[in-house]
């Protein structure tokens, strides 16, 4: 029987980070969705691959493709020096490789066209993982469930009430967690027998090597465009195959608390975006990013420590209630419940409520946030105004959602 750490050793991941992630436009126009931050000084793609490396899984591929030099330098900056012999955090896109691929079809070409990674790995398992969802999970559990079922794929499951479920692909299971259908964004979800609830796709699958190498020739026969859920998953089945639903829920990192049991963010829109990071702020937010025995890892960059500066009555510089990365000066101005990125700055008599700022952001002196996202590198100008009047806010070329959020982006 495999140990946890053999489990680990004999894995190779294949991360799927090409997306544009439209719905979060205009914050994708000139970034991939991996790489846009969450709580300040991370990236989105930072979260699966901690997971991947906490769980000992360091033979890593990261599929990029749109937006993917500055993504492909954040990986190279960051994990690429974290390995040791033999092992690797390396990304590997179209427009980057030394050979002429075309641009990823579906979520299974991605993978296809870089089948000879697989076949040279000699690995029993294969892990192919998105890389834009927020999430602690101990990968190894998932991969023994595998190993111990003889399941040919393990589908990542996220338990959820039925009339949340009709967003996501849903699986018709037995007994046993054995999935015998699965349908995308059904008006009826079948629910798990016994159970008032469903299990819908994390977009997370553990194959067995030489089974993923089969079922990926024989999907491309079929599609052009060949995707997990809409194919190869069907044709699985289809043939008979066995595939095993993996309830996350069950899943437990060390130091997790009851309440973070579960926790999976899919950051696909600016307001779920935004709420995903506004609840860290929360005084016991369920994401908890203190939990040194699972940590989320990323380049910490050479940056002084946050400092605040001034403490006159009309003039003192406060953050509250805030995320404050490396770097920022708030100086004379007052931030609340906001998420600041490394190397933001402050000025006198300014106030930030209820925002996100992207890295190296500057408020100018009297102007007055509320409930945005600012890009980076962007300079508001002193006495500006976000987020009082929204129709001013167009006017000004923001973008303003429905809930109110103010989306204030680079241009070109």
């Amino acid at each position: 029987m495999y140990a946890m750490d053999d489990i680990g050793r004999n894995t190779l991941a294949m991360v799927l980070a090409g997306g544009k992630g439209e719905r979060l436009s205009p914050l994708t126009l000139r970034h991939a969705k991996p790489e846009l931050p969450f709580g300040g000084k991370y990236k989105i793609i930072d979260f699966v691959l901690s997971n991947l490396f906490n769980s000992g899984i360091k033979r890593v591929y990261i599929l990029t493709q749109y937006r993917a030099c500055s993504l492909n330098q954040h990986i190279w900056d960051s994990w690429g020096k974290w390995t040791g012999l033999g092992e690797f955090y390396v990304p590997i896109s179209p427009e980057t490789s030394s050979e002429s691929e075309a641009w990823f079809q579906g979520t299974a070409d991605a993978i296809l066209q870089y089948q000879r990674f697989v076949e040279s790995a000699d690995t029993d398992y294969v892990a192919v993982f998105g890389g834009d969802h927020i999430y602690k999970m101990d990968i190894r559990q998932m991969i023994y469930a595998h190993r111990m079922n003889r399941a040919d794929i393990t589908i990542a499951s996220l338990e959820m009430p039925a009339e949340e479920a009709r967003r996501f692909g849903v699986f018709s299971v037995d007994d046993d967690n054995w999935v015998t259908a699965f349908t995308e964004k059904p008006s009826r979800p079948e629910t798990i027998p016994g159970r008032d609830t469903c299990f819908s796709s994390m977009g997370n699958y553990i194959f067995s090597t030489s089974k993923l190498i089969d079922v990926l020739r024989e999907g491309k026969k079929r599609f052009a465009d060949l995707d997990f859920g809409k194919h190869v998953i069907p044709l699985m089945l289809e043939r008979g195959d066995k595939v095993l639903a993996y309830n996350f829920n069950d899943n437990l990192i060390p130091g997790m608390k009851t309440g973070e049991r579960g926790y999976w963010r899919d950051v696909g829109t600016i307001e779920s975006y935004y709420e995903a990071n506004m609840d860290l702020v929360h005084v016991s937010p369920q994401l908890n990013l203190y939990n040194y025995k699972w940590p989320i890892l990323t380049n910490q960059g050479n940056y002084p420590p946050a400092k605040t500066v001034f403490d006159d009555d009309d003039r003192r510089g406060m953050n509250i209630d805030s995320y404050v990365c490396g770097g920022c000066i708030t100086s004379g101005g007052i931030v609340r419940r906001s998420i600041l990125g490394p190397l933001c700055k402050i000025n006198s008599y300014s106030l930030v409520e209820d925002s996100i700022l992207f890295d190296n952001v500057t408020i100018g002196r009297n102007a007055r946030i509320r409930k945005a996202i600012i890009d980076e590198n962007m300079v508001i100008a002193n006495g500006e105004e976000i987020g009082y009047d929204a129709d001013a806010d167009r006017q000004k070329g923001y973008t303003v959602t429905d809930s109110g959020i103010v989306v204030v982006a680079r241009k070109g």
